[in-house]
């Protein structure tokens, strides 16, 4: 049996996120669990929620996209970001991605390839659409720069001998969030000890700077 994907949609427009909402109950293996209008929407529902995706827009009133990502994902690591954006501009794209969004699609791509992208992103895979893949250079395209800033920082903590415990009063989050935060750093690196992880901070110069170059 197929595990039904719980979506949350966020956009301001409600003409668009109700069409989005109808093109996706049509798949037996989506449940829309919300159509919202702002990032303060979703920041405060989605623990209630408990969506799988959430697709979002980047403009919107108050809290914009790319803040409402970063907020999610700090509180909530596990949660899939998909942006769904009328922008196909390299500065908006990458800056998704920076900020921990698995995926950007064209608010005018087919039905099908939403679809094909809530399936990537849902697993754990990045997902540009055609229009977005287009409009990045190619080490972006590629998947070569994959961690997200907050990734980098716990990256640049834990290279320096940190403990989880340690990182986590440092940047003052949860022992838990650290720890997923390390968990999705080692699954996107390919790397499986804390060992490899300091040597791929000192090979990439992260204990030479506050950043990593990937």
């Amino acid at each position: 049996m197929t595990e039904t994907i719980r979506i949350a949609i966020v956009d301001d427009h409600p003409m668009v996120a109700e069409g989005i909402e109808a093109i996706l109950e049509s798949y037996d293996d989506i449940e829309v669990v919300a159509t919202l209008s702002s990032g303060q929407d979703i920041i405060d529902k989605a623990p209630a929620l408990d969506p799988d995706v959430i697709l979002l827009d980047l403009n919107m009133p108050g809290i914009g996209g790319l803040s409402t990502t970063e907020i999610l994902l700090e509180r909530r690591p596990d949660t899939r970001i998909l942006i769904l954006s009328m922008h196909d501009s390299p500065e908006y794209i990458s800056s998704a991605l920076g900020h921990g969004a698995m995926g950007y699609v064209l608010k005018d791509v087919p039905t099908e390839e939403i679809k094909r992208a809530i399936d990537a992103v849902s697993k754990g895979e990045r997902y540009l659409c055609t229009g977005a893949q287009g409009s990045l250079a190619p080490d972006i395209r590629e998947g070569r720069v994959q961690l997200t800033n907050r990734e980098q920082t716990i990256l640049l903590q834990l290279a320096q001998g940190k403990s989880n415990k340690q990182v986590a009063l440092a940047l003052d989050i949860s022992v838990r969030t650290v720890e997923t935060h390390r968990k999705n750093i080692k699954r996107k690196l390919g790397i499986s000890s804390t060992a490899g992880l300091t040597r791929y901070a000192m090979e990439h110069g992260v204990l030479q700077g506050t950043g990593v170059s990937l």
